[in-house]
């Protein structure tokens, strides 16, 4: 069993409710980035930042920041951050557990009387999950230097902007190079699973070794639109059957790269349309939006050849007629650093942790810090792996066994274990 921790289970997780609590009514767990509730989630931990000892800015970007200076100026700063808004009818842990857990790193270690060499910083990233203009991990983009004046063009359905969605949020989009960072020495993210490994194999923490890459390929198929009574079985050209085909064909092909041990894959098509969609008329046309993930950039490009021939061989089988799959968006694979990796098992054995390695299939802010600082991230259990849903449970005690190690590489960073400097 793990020994004492010096974190505070009760405290940590009284946080978590709070946050909770400021929901849309009825809507549980529902507080959407660039929404009033989310203003008011974050005086809540910009309130407890404070009385955690840490002084509190926002960034350019919208970023909300909780500050603790070390000794040696000019050292770098350690950051434990994630994100506060959620998902609509979402989960109470995903990102929130991880800002929560810095805050009390952060207590912690004025509880103890320990300044750090490096300055600590916690922070609140503005918008990780898909926002109301369509974009996700608006703060960390932000912080790596890659949103871009596209990006700030985005608009929501009602019109506004997201360089103005921003600027509502506290930030200030026309200064907003400066939110880029350069002096970050580590990141460290705590986050919920989402899935079913640690709580199945009954292990306490995960050490990601790497966020997935996300590629996305739309496949569209033309068949021939014809009388869905008078037209002969034998005679038709439809674009419904042979997607059909494609889909079931899709599946076998991801089953089969994610048993061939070469990490983590998966591949889901994830939206389907067809033309002109009536019931007495053959479809003449389908589209279908195929997501997949992988650990390895291999892997995927492997995949992206066998998806290649599928589409040529359903088509030629079915009288339809398909072009190459089109890439839609392509993120290739964040590793996580190998020090860092290598400092969170060492601190899982310090306490005593049941550890293993795996990838994240999710996209999460640590993705983007990667690019500018050396970055690593750990799971805690999710209970039957629900996520992005009402249902999203972790344990008070699980959680707070991922901030001991997250503290414990901390310390371990700030001793000098960790001797590389921002990218």
């Amino acid at each position: 069993m793990p020994r004492n921790l010096a974190v505070n289970t009760d405290r940590l997780f009284a946080d978590i409710e709070a946050l909770a609590a400021i929901t849309e009514p009825g809507r549980p767990w529902t507080r959407r980035a660039f929404s009033p509730l989310f203003l008011t989630g974050r005086d809540y931990v910009a309130r407890r930042m404070r009385e955690a000892g840490l002084s509190v800015r926002l960034d350019a970007a919208g970023n909300m920041i909780g500050r603790r200076a070390g000794v040696r100026p000019g050292a770098g700063v350690i950051v434990v951050g994630s994100h506060t808004d959620t998902v609509p009818d979402g989960g109470r842990f995903d990102g929130i557990a991880g800002v929560a857990v810095g805050l009390e790193i952060a207590r912690v270690l004025a509880e103890r009387g320990v300044t750090l060499d490096h300055d600590l910083e916690v922070i609140d990233c503005l918008a990780e999950e898909v926002s109301i203009y369509g974009l996700s991990c608006v703060g960390s983009r932000a912080i790596a230097g890659t949103l871009d004046a596209a990006m700030l063009a985005r608009k929501a359905a009602d019109g506004e902007a997201l360089m103005e969605g921003i600027r509502r949020m506290g930030g200030d989009p026309e200064r907003l190079e400066t939110a880029k960072r350069s002096d970050i020495r580590a990141f460290l993210e705590l986050h919920i699973e989402q899935g079913t490994v640690l709580e199945s194999e009954r292990r306490d923490i995960g050490i990601v070794t790497a966020i997935a890459g996300i590629t996305r390929f739309e496949i569209i198929l033309e068949g021939r639109p014809d009388h869905a009574g008078t037209t002969p079985m034998g005679k038709r050209a439809d674009a419904l059957v042979a997607a059909a085909a494609l889909v079931t064909r899709i599946d076998a092909l991801a089953r089969q790269r994610a048993g061939a041990g070469e990490g983590h894959f998966a591949a889901t098509v994830g939206e389907f349309s067809i033309e002109p969609n009536a019931a007495n008329v053959v479809p003449s046309r389908a589209r279908l939006l195929v997501d997949t993930r992988a650990e390895r950039r291999e892997s995927l490009e492997a995949f992206q050849a066998e998806l290649a021939r599928a589409v040529e061989e359903e088509s030629a089988r079915h009288g339809v007629l398909a072009a190459a799959p089109r890439i839609v968006s392509d993120n290739r694979p964040t590793p996580g650093d190998p020090v860092l990796l290598t400092l969170l098992e060492e601190a899982c054995e310090r306490i005593g942790a049941q550890h293993r390695r795996m990838a994240s299939g999710a996209g999460h802010d640590m993705a983007w810090f990667a690019r500018v600082a050396p970055a690593a991230m750990i799971f805690v259990p999710s209970k039957d792996g629900r996520s992005h849903a009402p249902e999203e449970w972790t344990e008070p005690g699980e959680i707070a066994l991922g901030a001991e190690v997250l503290l414990e590489t901390v310390l371990a960073v700030d001793r000098g274990a960790l001797e590389l400097t921002a990218i």
